[in-house]
């Protein structure tokens, strides 16, 4: 678990970044919402319960890729539209989270919110990682950034997934956890942004 000035530090420095990122980027997040205004009848954000920080539930918002409410997985990446898939495989889709940066639900750096499922399998040690807030980016993210297409190229997509990506994740997430400096941080930003 961070110390009270790791947790200081952490914050202002999510603060400094998510602001700095929504002043330069605002006007493509503009343009973005615009388009989905118009794309998606209206609802241009698509909005998902996960589990954030301490165990409790909380609502990820992104840019809407696909119409209607579906989640994004293997078998629905084929169904998106060109322009879905700009946004998705740029990552540009995740950037209404910096607002959720600014508002204390979410962090730049640290593991991705997860579902029900399998946030709540988590035990022993593993649960320390409940402590973070969940992040934009991290170095799980980083490591499986082409999940889905891992996901195409296996037999059983849901087994692999729970039996070999899920543990890795939460190996890499309690690795950052324990050994989490500022320096860290700014590495995958870099990581993420390169």
């Amino acid at each position: 678990m961070l110390s009270k000035k790791q947790r200081f530090v952490k914050r202002t420095f999510d603060l400094i970044i998510s602001m700095a990122g929504i002043f330069v980027l605002s006007p493509l997040m503009s343009l973005i919402f615009l388009i989905g205004l118009f794309k998606f009848r209206g609802k241009p954000f698509f909005k998902t319960a996960r589990i954030g920080q301490y165990g409790k539930e909380f609502i990820l918002i992104k840019f809407r890729i696909i119409s209607g409410d579906e989640h994004i997985d293997h078998k629905a990446v084929n169904d998106i539209s060109w322009y879905g898939k700009i946004l998705h495989q740029s990552k540009l889709n995740e950037l209404p989270q910096l607002c959720q940066v600014v508002m204390g639900s979410m962090s730049m750096v640290g593991p991705r919110p997860d579902v029900r499922g399998f946030a709540d399998q988590l035990s022993g040690e593993e649960r320390k990682i409940l402590f973070l807030k969940p992040g934009v980016t991290g170095p799980a993210t980083i490591k499986y950034k082409h999940e889905l297409n891992i996901l195409n190229q296996v037999e059983n997509p849901e087994v692999y997934n729970r039996e070999i990506i899920w543990p890795d994740k939460v190996r890499i997430n309690l690795h950052y956890l324990l050994h989490w400096s500022l320096k860290l941080d700014c590495y995958y930003l870099i990581r993420t942004l390169a």
